[in-house]
This record gives C-alpha cells, sequence and structure tokens, in this order.
C-alpha cells in the first residue's frame, strides 16, 4: 500500500511532463508529418502496422475478459474445472492461419513500398540525379546533370523525382530527411541509390541517422524545396561568377593564401572542404550555427569547440590544431570576404 501511495505522487509530474512535450517538435522533420509521396508511403506502412497491432490486442484482450466473466467462480459453485480443449484442431487451426494472414496484410505492402522506393530513376528524364558524400561531418552535393556542387543546403524542384547516389568519403553515414522519407546509409566504396520527392515549397530539416563520431547529433542540413521555375533561377545564379566588392579583396587573398586548398568557390568545384559557393547566402554555417559574423568568426577561429573532430584546422593563436595563427584583422577581413560569396539577386 505505501508502495502505490508513493507512486501516486508522481501523477502531477506525468502531467506536467506531458504538456510540455506535447508541444515540442517540428514539422519539418517529423516522419508523422509526411510532405512527399515517398513518406506518405511508408506513413501508410506505419498506419497499418499500428492498426493491426491495436486489433490484435483489442481481440486478445475482448477474449480475455469473456473467459474472465463467463467462466468465473459463481456463487455458491463447487471447485468447476472449465471444458479443457487441448488437442483441438479447429482451433489450432484457427490461431495458426490468423496470424500468417495478418503477417501477408503486412508483409505484401511492406516489400512493395521497399522495392518501389529503391527504384533507380538516375537514367529517367523526368527526375533529377543528385550525388550525396557523406564526410566528417558535413554533406556534399553535386548535381552531375547541370554541372554545379554545393555542401549543406540540398535545394532541389518540388513535384520532381530526386534520384539519390549516396557515399561517404570516410566512415558510414545516414541519410535523412523525415518529412520527405526514410533514410538510407552511405558506406564508403559503395553506392546506394534511392529517391525523394517534395510536394510544396518548404525548408526541411535533415540529420545523419548513423552513429559516426563526436559530431554525430551536429550532421545536419536543409533541404530547400523550390517551384521549378525559382529553383532554375537558383541553378543560374550559382553558375554566375560571385561579384566581389573591392574592400573585401584582402580577404579574398587571406583565402587563397589559406583556405583554396580545401574549398573550392566556383559552381563545380570539389575539394576536402565544403564547396563555398553562395555561401554568404546559406541560413547556417557549418550545418548548426546561426549566419552571423560572430559564428563565422567562431568557426575560423577554433572549429573544434563548434563540432568536435571536425577536421578543418583552426587559423586562432592558442587553439589546437592550428594550421597558421591569423590575426584578429585578418579574421576580420576573411568574414568580410564569406559574406561576399552572395548568390545574385
Amino acid at each position: 500500500m505505501i508502495r502505490w501511495q508513493n507512486l501516486w505522487r508522481f501523477i502531477p509530474l506525468f502531467g506536467l511532463m506531458m504538456l510540455l512535450l506535447t508541444g515540442c517538435g517540428d514539422d519539418t522533420i517529423s516522419a508523422l508529418k509526411p510532405r512527399g509521396p515517398v513518406a506518405r508511403d511508408q506513413m501508410f506502412l506505419m498506419e497499418l502496422s499500428f492498426g493491426i497491432m491495436i486489433a490484435v490486442v483489442v481481440v486478445v484482450f475482448a477474449i480475455y475478459l469473456y473467459v474472465l466473466v463467463r467462466f468465473r467462480k459463481k456463487k455458491g459453485e463447487k471447485d468447476i474445472i472449465p471444458k479443457q480443449v487441448e488437442g483441438s484442431h479447429t482451433l489450432e487451426i484457427i490461431w495458426t492461419v490468423i496470424p500468417i494472414i495478418l503477417l501477408l496484410v503486412l508483409a505484401v505492402p511492406t516489400v512493395q513500398y521497399t522495392f518501389k522506393v529503391l527504384e533507380d530513376h538516375r537514367e529517367n528524364k523526368d527526375a533529377l540525379t543528385v550525388k550525396v558524400t557523406a564526410h566528417a561531418f558535413w554533406w556534399q552535393f553535386e548535381y552531375p546533370s547541370l554541372g554545379i556542387s554545393t555542401a549543406q543546403d540540398l535545394v532541389i524542384p518540388t513535384g520532381k523525382k530526386i534520384a539519390f547516389e549516396l557515399t561517404a568519403s570516410d566512415v558510414k553515414h545516414s541519410f535523412w530527411v523525415p518529412s520527405l522519407g526514410g533514410k538510407m546509409d552511405t558506406n564508403p566504396g559503395l553506392t546506394n541509390v534511392y529517391y525523394l520527392e517534395a510536394d510544396d515549397a518548404d525548408t526541411f530539416l535533415g540529420k545523419c541517422a548513423e552513429l559516426c563520431g563526436a559530431s554525430h547529433t551536429l550532421m545536419d542540413f536543409k533541404v530547400k524545396s523550390m517551384e521549378p521555375a525559382q529553383f532554375d533561377q537558383w541553378v543560374a545564379k550559382m553558375k554566375a561568377p560571385a561579384a566581389i566588392p573591392a574592400d573585401a579583396k584582402a580577404g579574398e587573398q587571406i583565402f587563397k593564401d589559406n583556405c583554396l586548398s580545401c574549398h573550392a568557390v566556383n559552381a563545380q568545384g570539389l575539394g576536402a572542404g565544403p564547396n563555398l559557393n553562395g555561401f554568404a547566402s546559406r541560413e547556417k554555417i557549418a550545418g548548426i550555427l546561426p549566419h552571423n559574423d560572430e559564428s563565422l568568426k567562431q568557426w575560423i577561429a577554433d572549429p573544434q569547440s563548434v563540432k568536435p573532430g571536425a577536421k578543418m584546422p583552426a587559423f586562432s593563436e592558442g587553439a589546437p590544431n592550428v594550421a597558421k595563427a591569423l590575426k584578429d584583422q585578418e579574421i576580420n577581413d576573411l568574414v568580410k570576404y564569406l559574406n561576399s560569396l552572395k548568390l545574385p539577386q
């Protein structure tokens, strides 16, 4: 009795936690709010499996309650053992066939949708191929048919199948955009294919869904879906050369001397680090920091303080893994140059 009395004390706490936690979450990173055909197919499978489980639980409890009431010992009755039904071929067939039917109901659409999402649309003229390479701890996106590359922000047209080629440069990662579809592993030396599609224009959050190192939880990216006409404009802007203002020329030289060996700043360039073409138009720095001068200075000075295990060297004196210590003014000039890498309006 004392134990149950103690448990009652936790009810207000549980009620408060339920109230607070129901307000958590983000519609653009929820698998329960599908925003594309692949996600809707997978949501159907979740609803189907959940429905089957609920039906089984309801039937089992109904039988249990029926037996509990029907065969309970009544007042005045002596000890009576109910009729034993062991060895009943009819019952054995029933409780063997029913689970098989339920498994088939779940298995057939599951297999169907699994093969459907793994269809290779790279040769489909109506699809757009995107090559995704996972790095520790950032994402590289290439558009072979468009001749452009970018990082961290994946831009796609709405209403069009996006055929993905997925691989990794170092360890195993997993590409996941919950609102658009399920996750797919990226493996070094291997290529996995699947496709996603967005219904409407929005910005969706993506994650790495495979424990890959110290900054696994910080390996975020964004998927920006645009109307086809707007997407075509974005492609044209990505190919247009950046207009570097005169007051950013000093920072441009610092970038060439220290960063260009890893970071490309043109439409097609690839390197050991993310392509920075259109960098100033991105919403986040390193996929997680707000895009402002202070965050950018922090990232340049000591990337390890933001993403432990990141391979980018530091440029602040005293920080670990320093490639070259830059003076405060040099970092300011570098920030000014990077902020000039905007897509044309």
